[in-house]
């Protein structure tokens, strides 16, 4: 004959006492837990933002160190004096393309990463972040572009833009598949590489541009989980406005989910 009964502990936690007489013994299994410490402090995760770092340093030194610079002159003369080309204006439109890209393959049943609501903040914080990081050290660093139009050279917005879409794509996709992360990174390398192409960039705005896109991103991934916490409580939301930057002009946008 199995006797049972329940015993509440101060916590209340649940606990089954087994008395089995065949046995002699008694057993204690645990039904439920209610754990009630403070979640674990979130480590800032340095390694992953020496790269982005590291690409920062050597575009802002190529601007200030003769040997570096000669980089600058010679991608130059590769890219644009020799051959002369006729510009183009796709690079415009690619910087954006890999975000594009995750709002695609979502609606078409390819899951990334984050909801709509989710993923929408991320790439908002993203922009947002380097909005305040880049805009600012155009206007201090002065350096002139290679067509001479004017003095915001360093770093390369276009550049920035293409690394932030590439590096959310990576991020929102990373655990479905690798490639889509070297899609995107593909696609903002190939905008680096046109504004080089067009003469609107050095080599060092280029590379530097890359690492302020992939830091934005990688902070915003940071962050969010804790703004997250405080605004939203499992609610869903199918509206999202974000700031915008373009041309040299703020402005906002809006996403709605259908």
């Amino acid at each position: 004959m199995l006797l049972t009964s329940q015993v509440c502990h101060a916590q209340s936690d649940s606990v089954t006492i087994q008395y089995n007489p065949k046995t002699s013994f008694v057993d204690t299994l645990p039904k439920s837990i209610v754990w009630s410490s403070a979640p674990e402090k979130r480590v800032f995760p340095y390694k992953s933002f020496v790269v982005p770092a590291v690409m920062i340093a050597y575009g802002y030194t190529a601007t200030h160190n003769n040997k570096l610079n000669t980089w600058n002159l010679k991608a130059k003369d590769e890219i644009y004096t020799e051959r002369m080309p006729s510009k183009v204006g796709i690079d415009n439109y690619l910087q954006f393309a890999p975000m594009v890209a995750v709002y695609g393959l979502n609606a078409v049943g390819i899951k990334g990463k984050n909801n709509f609501r989710d993923r929408t903040m991320l790439y908002a914080m993203s922009q947002l972040i380097n909005s305040v990081l880049v805009f600012p050290v155009k206007k201090w660093s002065a350096e002139t572009r290679p067509d001479n139009s004017n003095q915001f050279s360093f770093p390369s917005g276009h550049t920035a833009n293409a690394f932030i879409s590439a590096e959310f794509m990576r991020q929102e996709y990373k655990d479905v598949s690798p490639w889509y992360g070297v899609a995107g990174y593909a696609v903002a390398a190939t905008t680096g590489y046109l504004r080089m192409y067009n003469n609107k960039h050095w080599l060092g705005d280029v590379v530097a541009g890359a690492g302020f896109g992939i830091m934005s991103t990688k902070l915003a991934y940071w962050i969010y989980p804790t703004i997250k916490r405080k605004l939203f409580k499992d609610k869903d939301v199918h509206t999202v406005v974000m700031p915008t930057y373009q041309s040299g002009a703020f402005g906002l946008g809006m996403v709605h989910q259908f």
